[in-house]
């Protein structure tokens, strides 16, 4: 058993294993490995793998195990079975790259003058930055699809706005500390708006629901230059 993370109950169905506390790129890498390889030898009991910054929890049916058998017990014995020692941390293997056009600034991204003012840099010069980069799917939360994505450019990071708004409207693409994001449906949320897109993020009637899942890969494209080309 790897001595790198600690194993926690999380209620009577699900367990946590807590690799750190920080936002750390290659410690998520290294949950997503943890993530691949326990799905590949998951039995039936396993019903969910949900990977987070650095932590990853793993929810199972409590009723598959006999009446006189500690569920959590029972799972954290099948986890300690496994030879996580070679979960290296690398891109899962599964990645996507999704493509998701950008209309930046204007009524879709009321906040793009105050984050270039913020980071001492022109409008321009923070969506290039903002579209150049490839980013990565360190998790799913805080709203059904919502990607928290990391590998922004660190001269783009500004504080979440003082006031939250109650309405954000879905596609809204933000900024929020050292990390960007995309609101999958309406709703309130207090990043920095730089732009929006009509790229479906969730969909209740597919499998799964969520088009963008952890550790997929993100890169932005820059749908205003279409419409400054063709003014």
């Amino acid at each position: 058993m790897s001595e790198t993370f600690a194993i926690e109950a999380l209620g009577e169905d699900a367990l946590l294993l807590r690799l750190g506390e920080t936002l750390d790129e290659d410690l998520n890498l290294r949950v997503h490995a943890l993530a691949d390889q326990i799905a590949r030898h998951a039995p039936a009991w396993v019903l969910d793998i949900v990977p987070a910054f650095a932590s990853l929890a793993i929810c199972f049916d409590p009723l598959a195990f006999a009446s006189d058998v500690d569920p959590c017990q029972a799972a954290r014995s099948w986890l300690n079975g496994l030879d996580l020692q070679q979960a290296q941390s690398r891109e899962r293997l599964d990645a996507r790259l999704h493509e998701i056009p950008v209309r930046y600034g204007g009524e879709f991204g009321p906040d793009l003058e105050a984050v270039a003012e913020h980071c001492q840099l022109e409008p321009a010069e923070v969506i290039r930055r903002h579209a150049a980069a490839i980013y990565r799917v360190g998790m799913l939360g805080f709203a059904a699809g919502f990607p928290y994505l990391l590998g922004m450019d660190a001269g783009l990071a500004t504080p979440r706005r003082a006031t939250p708004r109650t309405r954000v409207a879905a596609g809204s693409v933000g900024i929020g500390g050292v990390q960007t994001g995309i609101y999958p449906r309406e709703g309130p949320g207090g990043w920095q708006i730089i732009g929006r897109t009509a790229f479906c993020l969730f969909d209740h009637l597919r499998d799964p629901p969520a088009i963008v899942g952890p550790g997929d890969r993100v890169r932005f494209i820059d749908a205003t230059l279409d419409e400054r080309d063709a003014r």
